[in-house]
């Protein structure tokens, strides 16, 4: 990285370590099913060129988190930061085998034996920014999708859902189950009747397709607890509660509004998904058929 201040990758609010234990009491086997989580810079060095600079939390604080707001699970997101270098989210999989499961980022030169290495290593999928220009293109992720399905990988994405009114057919057609990022992140201008939003209606009603209940905060135009957002959440839980996961998006990366408390947003689960089976299927059922807790790696 240059000695140029002016080059140096932007700094933003750390999470709180101080999260106070909700009121909602969690099943006991509930799933937060997205988080990006940093190793130490010593051992795990970062890009160069990477787009922020990552938080001074590590695995630890995550899992402290967890043990406060009682969740038992969880699914780390490989992070831009180590590039296609999954060995950080491989390395805690294996210290926590029971607990955490991960979502790579690959690329098409990858080869077969380094992907069933990430298989063997508790990676349930592989990762697709199209809301960043170093994003795989949709036909590439496609092709790499036909080369991981016989590992029971899925292709996540993390895109605007009103960019792609066609959402139902564009990824409903791949090899793989696909997944949806924090709710397609739905504009709370366009209302849930948005042509992309109820794209993704169709996409989880076709049984094709997961989405996130999670970070509401990346487009929502309020404060916590983020109101405008409620409606995608119910029309998502009305829709497909069997499609369906939640993830913390631990520790809220580039997030230049209020950073939220973690234990309030495991309240807003209580507000997204009134019913307590539904809560519980989303939480823990969901999350283990797509992510394989409770099997051995």
């Amino acid at each position: 990285m240059s000695d140029n201040p002016a080059a140096s990758p932007p700094v933003y609010p750390e999470p709180h370590l101080d999260v106070h234990k909700p009121k909602l009491k969690l099943p006991a086997k509930a799933a937060d099913c997205h988080a990006h989580v940093f190793g130490p810079a010593d051992k795990y060095p970062q890009a160069a060129n990477r787009l922020y600079q990552a938080p001074a939390v590590l695995l630890d604080d995550y899992l402290a988190m967890h043990d406060t707001v009682g969740i038992a699970r969880g699914v780390l997101v490989q992070t831009g930061l180590y590039g296609n270098d999954n060995s950080f989210i491989v390395d805690s999989i294996n210290a926590n085998p029971d607990r955490l499961r991960g979502i790579a980022l690959i690329s098409e030169t990858i080869t077969d034996k380094e992907l069933r290495h990430l298989a063997e290593s508790g990676i349930r999928g592989f990762r697709v920014n199209r809301t960043a220009a170093t994003g795989l293109e949709i036909e590439v992720s496609r092709k790499l999708a036909h080369r991981v399905k016989d590992f029971g990988w899925h292709v996540q994405f993390l895109l605007d859902v009103e960019d792609h009114p066609d959402l139902d057919t564009l990824l409903g057609s791949f090899p793989t189950e696909v997944v949806i990022d924090h709710m397609g992140r739905p504009n709370p201008k366009t209302g849930v009747s948005a042509p992309g939003f109820q794209a993704l209606l169709r996409l989880l009603k076709s049984g094709r397709g997961w989405a996130k209940l999670s970070a509401p905060y990346r487009t929502s135009l309020a404060e916590p607890p983020y109101g405008d957002l409620t409606p995608f959440a119910h029309a998502l839980v009305d829709a497909a509660p069997d499609w369906l996961v939640w993830g913390s998006d631990w520790p809220h990366v580039l997030l230049k509004k209020t950073m939220p408390n973690d234990g309030d947003l495991v309240d807003l689960i209580a507000d997204w998904v009134p019913d307590e089976a539904a809560r519980n299927r989303i939480l823990v059922d969901n999350a283990e058929r797509l992510y394989g807790f409770g099997k051995p790696l």
